[in-house]
């Protein structure tokens, strides 16, 4: 852990000056920061809309080093590259291809720092269409040691069709990791969930970014002797409670 922790002091003043770059005319509003767990293992759980500004904004009001589970394709500079032209054509049809010539200077600085640090500050990756077996060996390894790791849910854009377009339906894996750690080590991890609203906004355009944090949920209340019927329920319950989350960021 030492050894992510220099790297990451290594790199911070630069994260600081990209994420004022990502986050280029958004402010960040957070309600419920007191419930952001600041020592010992966590799991941060949440909607995933807003692609890599939701992570820009996790990172800009972390209180403690957090850990991602990442797309693997971030690892490497020609697939990070590949990745972002793709986001530009998606936000700005025709225009991508022209944003992305206008930027490439910076972009490339850009993707060299992330694909170069990645690995470093002990981001997870994870394999989107393959087993997730190593990825989830991993993070019951770092939330072993008292990490705090981020399991945002979702691909990152908003689904227009679905039936609830910016939180798409939570994966079993946060809750599995809970009990896991639960029924091996005895360890009753802290699961905070957290909705964001404001990050599918295209890059640059002006708006505010609202998060709300609520308590920290654990796996306790929804154990039983069966292990689908454990996860399904606490699987469910998390999603519940970010939606319930989202719905006050939005006034509904």
């Amino acid at each position: 852990m030492e050894d992510f922790e220099r790297a990451l002091r290594r790199i911070e003043p630069r994260l600081q000056r990209w994420l004022g770059f990502l986050l280029l005319g958004k402010k960040i509003e957070v309600r419920g920061a007191d419930n952001l767990v600041k020592a010992g293992p966590n799991i941060l759980i949440g909607n995933h809309c807003g692609s890599f500004k939701d992570v820009a904004v996790l990172l800009r009001i972390r209180p403690r080093m957090i850990f991602f589970t990442a797309n693997k394709l971030i690892f490497t500079r020609e697939s990070l590259d590949g990745l972002a032209q793709k986001h530009l054509r998606r936000h700005f049809k025709e225009l991508g291809p022209m944003l992305n010539s206008m930027l490439r200077p910076l972009k490339t600085r850009l993707i060299d720092f992330v694909s170069g640090n990645v690995t470093s500050v002990g981001t997870i990756p994870v394999a989107l269409e393959s087993s997730k077996r190593e990825a989830m060996e991993l993070c019951e390894d770092y939330l072993r040691k008292g990490r705090a790791i981020v399991a945002l849910q979702g691909r990152g854009r908003v689904h227009p069709d679905a039936p609830h377009p910016y939180i798409n339906a939570f994966k079993r894996g946060p809750a599995i990791l809970a009990y896991v750690l639960y029924k091996e080590d005895g360890i009753v991890v802290p699961v905070t969930p957290l909705a964001m609203f404001g990050t599918h906004r295209p890059w640059v355009t002006p708006g505010t970014i609202k998060v709300n944090v609520g308590a920290p949920m654990d796996i306790l209340p929804h154990l039983s002797e069966d292990f689908s019927k454990s996860i399904e329920g606490f699987r469910k319950a998390l999603e519940v409670r970010v939606k319930a989350l989202f719905l006050e960021l939005i006034g509904a």
